[in-house]
């Protein structure tokens, strides 16, 4: 599991780094770590380092004492460094004293380099670029390496409001902070060099395969269907039978155990997955340990009942598209439960529940977990996840193909799957978003692709998961 931790932390864990250690060590083993990456990506993109150009885009802070050390350092591997100061009375003066003794040079405007180290702002800054630098990024037209963060990029939301540097190559000091995981566009490849810090868990976090691999269910000796867990789904209707079928797909591919559906799509769902026991309501549904519920199932007073049929159960649930719409305009359907609740709103949904998501999505997110007492699965590029108790993950293996009519209903149908296995609603949501994400991109291949696609690419994604 990643951790990605906020920047008072990492400055808490520097601080005693920085008393115990030789003044400006710690600052060499960042600046020795990007110079390292940074000769890598050259040699990937180039062939090799010698002869080679390097632009450093310095600004007065550590992160530009960084740079010019890292730029020392490709200088003696016979790399040609020029710098732009971008606040030339300001700069670190013992880096760009290093960088001046191993020949490198100061110019107005970097002339035509291979790579580009971005210096300009470390982790305590806000705000977009400023003009000056704005002017100086927007002419850059080689790939830029950010030294522990793209500037202009908000380092806790990954918001940015304005010109901010777009990297191919991120290098984190240290620890990954937020921005890693919540602006991958920005970010590029991020790689994590350990300069000595001790940290605790991060403020937020993410699922990797071992955490896939080690929590999917898959079946023991004694188990049976009813022993690896029997999910109820109510979705779609007559006129969205559709949204049926994919729910129910995605959980009978994600589960060994059994599935029961619900609902006037029964004929569709049968005529799809043979295999799945198929009844016309709730109440002939028979026993399941969880429900999914929402995808196309309408809105009306009818679907408002089975909502509430479902939820009077008391069993684990996860609740997605016309669920949540009924959820916003009958909030009293989940008081009273004990059992644990998945929302999985898109932003829209999520504003018609709570008001608008805002620039703070993993804010957002714990706030709204924390008001409704239930585990909050926020869709996006990056889908972020809060349970109540306030932990939150972030999905880092989505991708814009997700961005497909009836994707949710497939992640639905992996979420409900999970936890009729008995995961809890945290982990439930973590391994099936990561799962849909997965899924997406192989599906895709690089191309436009469906719905229908992701849910048939789950058994491969999971086969190649659980076999590693």
């Amino acid at each position: 599991m990643r951790h990605y931790h906020l920047p008072d932390a990492v400055r808490d864990a520097e601080a005693p780094l920085l008393r115990a250690l030789p003044d400006g060590a710690l600052m060499r083993r960042a600046a020795y770590g990007l110079a390292r990456v940074c000769a890598a990506e050259l040699a990937t993109r180039t062939g090799g380092t010698a002869g080679r150009r390097v632009a450093l885009l310095v600004g007065s802070g550590d992160n530009g004492g960084d740079a010019l050390f890292a730029g020392a350092e490709l200088r003696r591997r016979g790399v040609a460094v020029e710098t732009v100061l971008l606040a030339p009375d300001r700069a670190h003066a013992a880096g760009l004293a290093a960088l001046r003794r191993a020949g490198g040079r100061v110019v107005e405007a970097p002339s035509r380099p291979d790579l580009v180290i971005d210096g300009i702002v470390g982790i305590s800054a806000r705000g977009a670029l400023r003009p000056a630098a704005a002017e100086v990024v927007a002419r850059i037209t080689a790939p830029i390496v950010a030294a522990d963060t793209p500037s202009g990029v908000d380092v806790t939301t990954g918001v940015v409001h304005g010109p901010a540097v777009t990297a191919a190559v991120t290098v984190a000091f240290g620890a990954l902070k937020p921005v890693h995981a919540l602006a991958p566009a920005r970010c590029g490849r991020v790689e994590l060099i350990d300069i000595g810090l001790d940290l605790g868990p991060g403020a937020l976090r993410a699922y990797d395969d071992a955490d896939l691999a080690a929590r999917w269910p898959v079946p023991g000796p004694a188990d049976d269907k009813y022993s690896q867990g029997v999910l109820g789904v109510v979705a779609g209707s007559d006129r969205y039978p559709g949204a049926a079928v994919l729910a129910t797909g995605a959980a009978v591919r994600a589960s060994s155990g059994m599935v029961r559906f619900a609902g006037a799509a029964r004929a569709a769902v049968l005529a799809a997955w043979p295999e799945v026991v198929a009844s016309d309501d709730v109440a002939t549904a028979g026993r399941v340990q969880a429900w999914a519920a929402g995808p196309g199932m309408g809105t009306d007073g009818a679907a408002a009942d089975r909502l509430a049929a479902v939820l009077d159960q008391d069993l684990p649930t996860v609740l997605d598209a016309d669920a949540l719409t009924l959820l916003a305009e009958h909030p009293g359907l989940l008081a009273g439960r004990s059992a644990p609740t998945v929302l999985t709103p898109h932003a829209g949904e999520f504003a018609r529940l709570l008001g608008p998501v805002g620039n703070d999505r993993v804010a957002a997110v714990r706030e709204a977990a924390r008001e409704l007492g239930a585990t909050v699965l926020l869709k996006g590029h990056v889908t972020v996840i809060a349970g109540p108790d306030g932990t939150v993950v972030a999905d880092t293996a989505g991708s814009s193909w997700a961005a497909t009519p009836g994707s949710g209903d497939v992640l639905t149908g992996l979420v409900g799957a999970l936890l009729a296995s008995g995961l809890t609603p945290l982990a439930a949501a973590a391994c099936a978003a990561r799962v849909h994400g997965l899924a997406a991109a192989r599906a895709a291949d690089g191309a436009p692709t469906h719905a229908a696609a992701i849910s048939a690419a789950v058994p491969g994604v999971l086969r190649g998961v659980l076999r590693d």
